[in-house]
């Protein structure tokens, strides 16, 4: 069987390795300013938000706990099917501390929106939403997150932790997949 380069996938790149770095970068110092010394719990939405979130937590130069949760509106498809399932909860406790849930990317907005009332119930401190991509025109602008690493066109994006059928997570940009990859 021959395999494809996933680079042959790729119609073009909206954000390359290094526009990224700098992006988060600056998410990052947005993020310790914002926390006046405190030491939150950095949460990571799996699997997508992975790669943002490592990368941002070491830019952090701040003491945090790290913890990771996951959920599926997915399944296989390009598009959300509108159910929310929770797959892996919390290991620590988040009762009175600031919380910062990382997410990869706000499409139709319900992962945030599920995610946001599941860890309320838990009395934090505060909670800070921040995503990596947003894709404004799929969602009500209510849904939007505290910061936001780049606002997207409505196209299907891969690369950097983002995928179609678990594949192209490991490219190391952000680029838009072809159609006929996924049609």
């Amino acid at each position: 069987m021959l395999i494809r380069s996933p680079e042959q996938d790729i119609e073009r790149i909206l954000f390359t390795e290094k526009t990224i770095a700098a992006r988060v970068e600056a998410i990052a110092s947005d993020l310790v300013s914002r926390l006046n010394g405190s030491r939150p719990v950095m949460i990571c939405v799996l699997k997508g938000a992975a790669f943002f979130y490592i990368d941002l937590c070491r830019c952090m130069n701040c003491a945090m706990d790290m913890d990771f949760i996951s959920i599926s509106s997915y399944g296989a498809g390009t598009r959300s099917t509108g159910i929310v399932r929770l797959i892996k909860d919390l290991d620590c406790n988040i009762t009175d501390r600031d919380v910062i849930i990382v997410e990869d990317i706000i499409d139709s907005g319900l992962t945030i929106q599920y995610l946001k009332q599941l860890l309320s119930a838990r009395n934090p401190k505060s909670i800070t939403t921040v995503s990596f991509l947003d894709k404004c025109a799929r969602h009500d602008s209510s849904l939007k997150t505290d910061l936001t690493g780049f606002d997207i066109p409505d196209e299907f994006v891969v690369g950097y932790g983002l995928d179609y059928a678990n594949y192209y997570r490991n490219l190391p940009y952000i680029g838009i997949l072809k159609p006929e990859c996924y049609r």
